[in-house]
Formats: C-alpha cells, structure tokens, sequence
C-alpha cells in the first residue's frame, strides 16, 4: 500500500528531489557527492561562519562557527549537529540550517564537521560532537548556563547521544536539547523493530537505508554496555537528568514513532518535553521551505529555542 495520498500536496515535489535510494548498491564517494550536491542551489548562508579546527578525539576537528556580534558576552549557544544518516552530509556544506538559526536567536551557533561512518564508526561520530560541544561552553562570551545542542535526523539523533554522554561524564550541562525527527533507534526498519508502522517510512529514508545507516555506525560494536543509549539512545535505560527537550517529527516520517516513545519515556522521567508531530509530512519535509508544515515547524523550533535558551525576542 502506497501512503503517497497521505502527503501534504505542498511536500509533493519533494519526493522527485529526494527519490529513496537502494545505499547497499551505490559507491560511498558518488552518494556522498550526490547529497552535497543538493545543497548547492541554496547559495550563500545568510551568515558566513568562521571556521576553527580544534584537536579533536581522532584529529583535527573542523567547526563552522555562526555569530552575528562577535565578543557579545553572556549569550545564550547552540551546537548544530548535521544529518546523513551517520554516512553522509557536511558541516562545510549544510550550512544555511545553522546560519539561520544564529542569525534568528542572535546568538553563535557552532556546526561540527564530526567523522562519518562506516570509515569511522560508533563511538567516533559522538565523541567528536561531544568535543564540539565542550569547546562551544568554553567560549569567554557564552553562558554556561545557556547551552543547548540541537540537530535533524541522524544529526538529532547524535543530540540526543551529546545529551545522554554529558549527563553521565560529568557535562557540559545542557540547557535544553532540540531535536529534529531524530535517528534514535537502530532496531527500527530491522527483524527485531518494535514498531512496524505500515504508514512511514516509505519515501526519502526508508527502512533499508535505516538497516545501511545503522549497520556502518555499528561496526563491531555490541550494543549491550553501559555505553548502548550513546550509540543508539532509545536502547537508553534511564533519561532522567536530561535537559528540556523539543521533539518535532512527521506523521510519514520512519522516525515517528521511535521520536514519540521516546518523548513519552521522557516525560516518565521526569523531563520537560515540547513534542510536535506534523501530519502529512515525510523525512526531510523542511525542505520545502514556502509550505505551511515547514514555516509552522520553524515557528515552533524557534520559539522553543528562544524560551528554553532565555533568548530576548
């Protein structure tokens, strides 16, 4: 059954952009040039970042830093988390999310050029955001008190790991976390899924491309250490300690109902949590930047941000 009737007549276009793709079949370098490409046609940020390569956990680290007052002390900071399913994206390229979100809040927001996998799998890709994260706080006109991270889709789900990682190692604390239909169960689109939601899933990133995205982020690695929830933060136990947490996610989107149980089991632990599910929407839908879910959606992400960060409108 097609649940191509279900999407909203807006995001229609999309599904021509963004056709799913069989990522087993197809040469790493070429889906990774394909993606980038994509990008191109939105041009200029509307805010150039000034680039900083600190000493990473693997190496050189490259952060995109945003920052529309420069030396502003006592601000409220962003870490921005690119997507790409684990294997995929850009800070270097993904660069108008981040941009906008600094030039909307009027506070820095940092863009990690984290390592990708499968060349570097889990826990290279969080420890790397993690280190990104750390950086940001320490920054003489940042507030400590005023951080969060935020990210879509593989990216959200690697906020949502930062976020699990620490709270358990001792910090940055963080203000709130804003998550974009995160990637936050790798069992989903799986022989042992617990979902099956015949409704999702379907168009952009579908449940073979979640088993390809996955399985490179695994590697070797047995997720049944204490370390299981920053790999995959669904498999997470306890999420109580975490900060404020935005979730938005689409109706059509794989990640739905990963998104909303996970939302639920915060809420059970005891954590502010603002969840916003679009109806009709797939993967990826902000694309569509003019349609009413994309505008309501940044509405409601900016909002968040501005309250949770205590960002003056």
């Amino acid at each position: 059954m097609s649940t191509r009737h279900l999407v909203d007549p807006e995001l229609l276009p999309l599904l021509d952009l963004l056709p799913p793709t069989d990522l087993a079949a197809m040469d790493l370098n070429e889906l990774r040039e394909t993606s980038n490409a994509r990008y191109a046609f939105l041009g200029a940020p509307p805010l150039a970042p000034v680039v900083h390569t600190i000493d990473g956990p693997g190496g050189p680290l490259d952060i995109y830093l945003y920052d529309p007052a420069p030396g502003t002390p006592g601000r409220a900071a962003l870490l921005h988390i690119h997507g790409g399913g684990m294997i995929m994206g850009s800070a270097s390229v993904m660069q108008a999310g981040p941009a906008a979100m600094a030039q909307a809040l009027g506070i820095p927001v940092a863009s990690v050029e984290y390592r990708l996998a499968p060349e570097h799998p889990f826990p290279a890709p969080q420890e790397d955001c993690l280190a990104a994260l750390k950086w940001l706080a320490d920054l003489p006109e940042v507030d400590l008190e005023r951080v969060g991270i935020t990210g879509e889709s593989a990216g959200g789900g690697l906020a949502a790991s930062v976020a699990l990682m620490a709270r358990d190692l001792g910090g940055p604390q963080l203000a709130a976390q804003f998550l974009t239909y995160p990637m936050l169960d790798h069992r989903t689109g799986g022989d042992n899924c617990p979902y099956n939601n015949a409704a999702t899933g379907e168009f952009v990133w579908t449940r073979s491309s979640n088993r390809y995205g996955w399985g490179a982020l695994k590697g070797n690695y047995a997720p049944s250490d204490h370390r299981k929830g920053w790999f995959s933060p669904s498999l997470a136990e306890d999420l109580s300690g975490l900060p404020p947490t935005w979730i938005g996610t689409g109706s059509l989107d794989l990640f739905y109902d990963e998104d909303l149980d996970y939302a639920r089991r915060l809420v059970a632990a005891g954590v502010p949590v603002e969840l916003h599910s679009y109806p009709g929407a797939i993967h990826a839908f902000n694309a569509v930047t003019e349609s009413r879910l994309a505008k309501a959606y940044g509405r409601d992400l900016l909002g968040a941000m501005a309250h949770w960060l205590r960002v003056a409108g």
